[in-house]
């Protein structure tokens, strides 16, 4: 770690305190993850010292965020209420687009995603498990949603509301694209 200067910015620190947050994330549990102490995490975001990048790197690992984004994500003062279709940031994978909506937003409670599955994707092989309660429309296409052993084919207009302890994982089956509206409630991203 490079101790800070006078003259250095907060950006950093800013920046991994929105991230964090916006994963719903105290510092001990982001240290947990990333394998940091938290009095470093600490550090950091109050501004005492800025980290090398190969610690950057690190603690952002334990969250699945590359510098890319880190630093390329806009931030705001104000809480900002509209946001255009460029304003999502996709947090996704080859084939899956998550493209989270209010992605800057300090404190979100709520994570809505603007989810697309080309054919043959999904969620993942393991099942995905975390705190909390998700819900999702199927705007167009069909996904079959896998919950605690159950599975079910949705297509547009049908819905799934579940506690998200349990396991579960999305998949696009078939010949066609296909997108959904989701929320999470607290925010894992």
């Amino acid at each position: 770690m490079k101790q800070k200067s006078e003259k250095s910015d907060f950006e950093t620190a800013k920046r991994l305190r929105v991230i964090r947050t916006a994963k719903g994330l105290s510092q001990r549990k982001l240290a947990k993850l990333s394998g940091v102490g938290s009095g470093t995490i600490s550090l950091i975001e109050s501004g005492a010292t800025q980290p090398s990048v190969a610690l950057l790197k690190k603690i952002l690992g334990g969250i699945d965020v590359n510098l890319g984004f880190f630093f390329s994500f806009e931030m705001r003062d104000e809480e900002k209420v509209f946001f255009t279709k460029k304003d999502h940031r996709n947090l996704g994978t080859a084939g899956v687009a998550y493209r989270l909506i209010a992605s800057e937003r300090q404190n979100r409670k709520i994570q809505m995603l603007l989810e697309e599955y080309k054919p043959g994707t999904d969620s993942g092989r393991a099942s995905l498990s975390h705190e909390g309660e998700e819900c999702g429309v199927v705007i167009s296409g069909h996904l079959k949603v896998t919950v605690d052993g159950r599975s079910q084919i949705l297509g547009p207009g049908d819905a799934y509301y579940f506690d998200s302890r349990l396991p579960h994982r999305f998949q696009n089956t078939e010949g066609e694209p296909c997108k959904v509206v989701s929320a999470c409630t607290p925010s894992t991203f």
